[in-house]
């Protein structure tokens, strides 16, 4: 009883932090206008389309990673929009930079000098997303063209109007990312994707709820999906708070008359430190095949690409394996960028931590290194088995791609990260607002 008396006075308090915390509802608002911009724009057609004939021509090739992608563009792809492509070119983009980053030493140099060195990449990124979005808004212009009745007035003109449209829109959404992940809440990318997957969620219960009146899925198979929904979200909500807490020991050292450390802390390396980069990014990549096969590249070469585009589909071997090798890659890729356990355990030397039973210095990083492989093993095979487990499943039945594991992987991922940044802020500020009535801040003055 004392328990839920104090979680209901921790939530009023929370509420009433909430209601008057400004700054942190002009970034919400800002949140919510960005995202709703961002909703709009996917309804924007590009020029010189027939909507009928495009509808029927995506009905018709919807399967396989094309429906993917349509997932994670919010339904622009389908309807042909300037955000077609959404913001992967960015995210193509972002994996060939720290790629080249570490493997090519002026890059790598970059990286460590500082705000200068990463506003360097930064630009190097965006310059390399204008390349890949016009490269792939010129395969989508040409794989309308041989579509037949879809485009009203195909040549050159087409093309050109296609491409600076995918480009600049594009272009605009890394913009609008930036900007809520600077002035709003949560990572900008990540809120995007969310956010097209999320706006579909209705229509594709609704058209899953319809199947099953026609008779075209049992009732005992939408009990099983229900039931596999709610295990996947269980299982990511459990690895993705899984930490391995590494106990660090601080010794006691004298300061004068004074006695500081001799304390203990903790280390946390989470099961999955990728967090959901690795499916998006592997998802990113697949697209390339999908990009080239609509290129003329002549019989012989686009022939062969066709065919590797075809075998795409949604659970054949092809499409599962390269996905999952795809996202083993990208695990241990993204993690060891995230955390270097050189660094790591050289500013716990400085620091005087140790951790129990190891070394300092060389022992130490060699430690972690062995503790953080093993973790990223498992939350690899983690991450592959909820992507590929519900595909598996679902490439058998006509239920939608919003209830796969990586959709589901998505959405529950930014959603904690975003209620994190939420608390985080609204902690800043009633620490802020105990020292202003502590009077703290005017003893600084």
């Amino acid at each position: 009883m004392t328990s839920v008396v104090d979680q209901r006075r921790f939530a009023e308090r929370a509420f009433a932090s909430f209601g008057q915390a400004t700054d942190l509802k002009k970034r919400l608002w800002f949140t919510l206008g960005a995202l709703i911009v961002y909703r709009i724009g996917t309804y924007i057609p590009l020029p010189g389309i027939d909507p009928v004939a495009l509808k029927e021509l995506f009905d018709q090739q919807q399967g396989g990673i094309l429906g993917m992608f349509n997932m994670f563009s919010g339904g622009a792809l389908s309807r042909m929009t300037v955000f077609a492509l959404n913001i992967l070119p960015y995210i193509s983009s972002s994996i060939i930079m720290q790629l080249l980053a570490a493997s090519v030493p002026s890059l790598e140099q970059l990286k460590k000098e500082g705000e200068a060195g990463r506003r360097k990449i930064t630009q190097y990124t965006r310059y390399g997303t204008v390349l890949l979005a016009a490269l792939q808004g010129y395969g989508i212009a040409v794989g309308l063209e041989s579509s037949g009745g879809v485009v009203l007035d195909p040549g050159v003109f087409f093309r050109v109007s296609t491409v600076v449209s995918i480009v600049g829109g594009t272009m605009f959404l890394m913009w609008l990312g930036e900007q809520i992940t600077q002035r709003g809440v949560g990572n900008g990318i990540s809120l995007i994707i969310f956010s097209g997957i999320v706006a579909n969620l209705p229509i594709a219960l609704a058209g899953t709820l319809e199947l099953g009146r026609t008779g075209a899925l049992s009732t005992a198979f939408l009990l099983l999906l229900a039931v596999m929904i709610v295990a996947v979200i269980v299982v990511i909500v459990f690895v993705e708070r899984a930490q391995r807490r590494l106990v660090v020991h601080y010794p006691k050292r004298q300061r004068g008359v004074r006695m500081t450390g001799g304390e203990s802390t903790h280390l946390p390396l989470k099961l999955n430190t990728s967090g959901v980069i690795p499916p998006i990014f592997a998802s990113s990549i697949l697209l390339m095949p999908l990009t080239f096969a609509n290129l003329n590249l002549g019989d012989e070469q686009g022939g062969a690409l066709a065919l590797l585009a075809a075998t795409l589909g949604r659970g054949q071997p092809l499409f599962l394996f390269l996905y999952s090798a795809l996202i083993l890659f990208f695990a241990f890729f993204y993690t060891a960028i995230v955390f270097n356990p050189q660094d790591t355990a050289e500013n716990l030397r400085k620091q005087g931590g140790i951790i129990q039973g190891i070394r300092p210095g060389a022992h130490t990083a060699d430690y972690l290194d062995f503790v953080l492989t093993r973790l990223t093993v498992f939350g690899g095979l983690y991450l592959v088995a909820v992507s590929l487990l519900p595909e598996i499943l679902i490439s058998r039945f006509a239920v939608p791609f919003y209830f796969g594991g990586t959709s589901l992987l998505i959405v529950v991922s930014v959603t904690m990260d975003t209620v994190a940044q939420i608390q985080g802020h609204l902690m800043s500020y009633r620490y802020e607002s105990l020292m202003r009535r502590s009077g703290f801040h005017k003893l600084r003055r």
